[in-house]
């Protein structure tokens, strides 16, 4: 998907606003509409029964009349979407969209422009004969660095192109999203990018995910995210405090609060282009891209617990959750599995860092620090994570015990008895022989 900064009038801006508040409007009543289904009642109103009902809504209700018809029932197809693939989106059920926070749209396109099949002939309907005419943005291209997108009621609306943007043609796309979050417009065209081809050198390379080093390649490559300088990160305290000070629903706390979301929203910007370049070297460079598999919903749960059972190490726990989240781990895997479909492999994520990745020996000793690994077995010695990403590159991982055949060469065997066993039985008087 092509996402594009828009930078509206005034006057735009404000247009832009109304469809957004008309579109969570009526994607809010079609959620209040599927929330009032039981079991033995009448099934929920579909997508055909809403327009019709939305048309009823607008010659009542005079604020909702005066917005576009397109948006209103582009909300409404895109909760039917999100109701239908609720069970394979991850998403679960659609939920409410809330102000400040769930502002968008999305627009189909006017223009018609003539459909053809993969092999090059027109699209004909199979009653009529006639051709087949798809829906087509209307954008054009001002110079190298900018462009404009009819968006209803606003007219044109300027946005700035990318890096690709400026020597390539504009993205054809038949509809788009426009969001708002954080002072900044944004458009996002529904294109479906095509995935990059192998280079066809057969390497294969390892990538292990930490917070100290982003992703360790086996190669030694050592990639780290981009985060907020320390003057921006005293700049955020600086405003918190602020706004912690000033009286409550003020606007002065709301203009505080602002400018914190603006530096992070600065953070994740950073991040996601950080995941995109990173993702399309990963694919252009490697033929088999493997990560370590973990499971960072898990590892990022909050540890503060319940009221009866109150957790421990909380605001440490809290701490570490934000350093996994702001390195970007998921959307890195997920953009690669995008850009390279079918050459990305997972492996089981444990004992990768305590495997000598030179005689494959299992060792916790090994591992004497964060950076630093010694093998008690055979003495190899290497950069901890560098030494994690050879055996995520060679698929070793998840064997609780030590594999005499090496991962890269020889065999040995172990100097010492091993801390990686396996669970013993317990007695519990039933023989267990």
């Amino acid at each position: 998907m092509s996402r594009f900064r828009m930078y509206p009038t005034p006057a735009q801006a404000e247009q832009m606003l109304t469809h957004c508040a008309h579109a969570r409007y009526v994607w809010n009543l079609a959620v209040e509409q599927h929330s009032h289904w039981r079991r033995g009642r009448k099934s929920a109103p579909g997508f055909a029964e809403q327009c019709r009902q939305l048309t009823e809504a607008r010659r009542e209700n005079g604020w909702l009349g005066a917005g576009n018809v397109d948006v209103q029932q582009q909300a409404l197809k895109d909760f039917a979407k999100a109701k239908n693939a609720r069970f394979v989106s991850g998403f679960g059920e659609p939920t409410w969209r809330k102000k400040f926070r769930h502002e968008g749209f999305r627009v189909i396109g006017a223009d018609r422009v003539p459909e053809y099949s993969e092999d090059g002939s027109p699209k004909l309907n199979a009653k009529t004969g006639k051709q087949v005419m798809g829906r087509s943005v209307v954008v054009q291209k001002l110079n190298r660095r900018w462009a404009q997108v009819k968006v209803p009621g606003c007219g044109w609306v300027r946005f700035r192109l990318g890096a690709k943007g400026k020597g390539a043609g504009l993205p054809a796309a038949k509809t788009f999203r426009v969001t708002f979050r954080n002072g900044q417009w944004h458009i996002a065209f529904a294109v479906i990018p095509k995935p990059i081809d192998a280079p066809g050198t057969g390497e294969v390379i390892g990538i292990d995910r930490g917070v100290t080093i982003t992703a360790a390649l086996s190669d030694g490559r050592k990639l780290n995210c981009p985060q907020l300088t320390v003057k921006e990160r005293a700049q955020i305290r600086k405003h918190q405090r602020r706004a912690a000070r000033a009286p409550k629903s003020s606007d002065r706390k709301t203009a505080e609060y602002a400018k914190v979301a603006k530096l992070k929203a600065r953070e994740a910007n950073r991040r996601k282009d950080w995941c995109e370049k990173t993702s399309t070297m990963l694919a252009r460079s490697y033929d088999v891209v493997r990560f370590e598999k973990l499971n960072i919903k898990n590892m990022t749960r909050s540890a503060k617990g319940t009221l009866a059972e109150p957790g421990k190490n909380v605001r440490q726990k809290a701490g570490l959750n934000r350093g996994i989240l702001a390195q970007g781990w998921g959307l890195l895997r997920r953009r690669t599995e995008h850009k390279a479909p079918g050459r990305v492999e997972d492996v089981p994520a444990p004992f990768t860092s305590v495997r000598c990745s030179a005689c494959g020996w299992i060792e916790k000793k090994s591992r004497k620090s964060q950076a630093e690994f010694v093998c008690v077995s055979c003495g190899f010695t290497c950069n901890a994570d560098e030494n994690a990403a050879m055996n995520v590159a060679a698929g070793q991982g998840g064997i609780p015990r030590p594999r005499r055949s090496a991962g890269a060469g020889g065999v040995t065997a172990a100097t010492g008895r091993s801390s990686a066993r396996e669970p013993q039985p317990t007695w519990v008087g039933i023989p267990l022989f």
